[in-house]
């Protein structure tokens, strides 16, 4: 039989969805809940990784130290894993993560960008921690580019490689025939991982590719909270698994009650397959610019889609939402 790892990214994926407002006292319950239900591996920072609570990317309700503290005080099997965007969260921001308990860094760049990655990584192993490699905005570039990629990320010591579907741009073989390339180029010497989003609705069936493909890990989110039109279902992951006689640890009754019974009443919104998120997975635009066009489009008065479809078409990358104002600011004066 087929074993995969389930890793849930509600409180960092989904911190995007509710505007990075996360308490703790709504960390530990979601915690308590995914960690009864047998998820191994939980993500918990702000949703753009260590340090990620600014003007530019919005601020943390709740420091996100003291987040990862409460998720590992938690925690009675899963480990607690946290996100770093090099240039954003820092060497020093993961050692501090590592002291409050995280045993695990995704560490994340664009998918041409993987060299900027290496000291992080270096850093992350001499703690003893473990290791992921984020390769975001996957679908900009091809399944053999992605693999000349991904050897760097192995190279300095990343154990699972991620394909990651930032825009929910990825259909089908698009995103099997990544994880193939991948795993063709680096063997048995790390995993390969899928994170999808379901802007297009394809996030749970991509992954079951993924997975046909030999992926090992796949992501998902309670109730989809993620940024965009949201991620991969945990629960709609673990029950499409189990069907399939793929065994991911997953008890489905509990993991059911996390999404129903504890996330969806804390979350004042749900994402949602919209106008503006489909338009993201049409356009390759990353998810968690949604939120920033949104705002934008109320303080300039131009449909956030148009915006969304602008950024698309000039190949703006995570870490430039500012520029979103500048498109909106353009169209209005168009």
């Amino acid at each position: 039989m087929t074993k995969i790892r389930i890793n849930d990214t509600t409180l960092r994926d989904g911190s995007h969805a509710v505007r990075h407002q996360y308490t703790e006292e709504q960390v530990r319950a979601v915690v308590r809940a995914l960690d009864d239900a047998g998820i191994q591996l939980i993500e918990v920072t702000h949703g753009d990784g260590l340090g990620g609570s600014s003007f530019n990317y919005g601020f943390s309700k709740t420091n996100e130290l003291d987040l990862v503290s409460a998720a590992v005080d938690e925690a009675k099997q899963a480990k607690i894993a946290v996100l770093l965007l090099p240039g954003l969260g820092t060497v020093a921001d993961l050692k501090e993560a590592h002291a409050r308990g995280a045993g695990m860094v995704r560490v994340a760049t664009h998918c041409t960008e993987a060299d900027v990655s290496i000291k992080h990584f270096q850093a992350a192993r001499d703690l003893g921690m473990e290791t992921g490699g984020f390769l975001m905005l996957s679908h900009r570039l091809d399944p053999a580019g992605l693999a000349k990629q991904a050897r760097i990320m192995v190279d300095a010591g990343c154990q699972c490689v991620y394909v990651v579907d930032s825009a929910g741009a990825l259909i089908m073989e698009e995103a099997s025939d990544r994880v193939k390339a991948i795993l063709d180029e680096i063997g048995d010497e790390a995993q390969v991982g899928y994170h999808g989003h379901q802007n297009l609705s394809f996030g749970v069936a991509n992954s079951v590719l993924a997975v046909r493909a030999g992926a090992q890990q796949i992501d998902g989110s309670l109730a989809g909270l993620g940024a965009g039109a949201g991620n991969s279902p945990t629960e709609v992951l673990a029950t499409a698994f189990d069907r399939l006689g793929i065994e991911t640890g997953v008890d489905i009754p509990k993991i059911l009650s996390a999404a129903e019974d504890v996330l969806k009443p804390m979350v004042p919104r749900l994402p949602a397959m919209d106008r503006g998120s489909i338009v993201q997975g049409q356009m390759g635009v990353y998810n968690s610019f949604l939120l920033h066009a949104e705002r934008a489009s109320e303080r300039y008065g131009v449909p956030t889609a148009d915006i969304l479809r602008e950024v698309g078409r000039r190949g703006y990358v995570g870490g430039q939402e500012d520029m979103i104002i500048d498109v909106a600011v353009a169209l209005k004066n168009a």
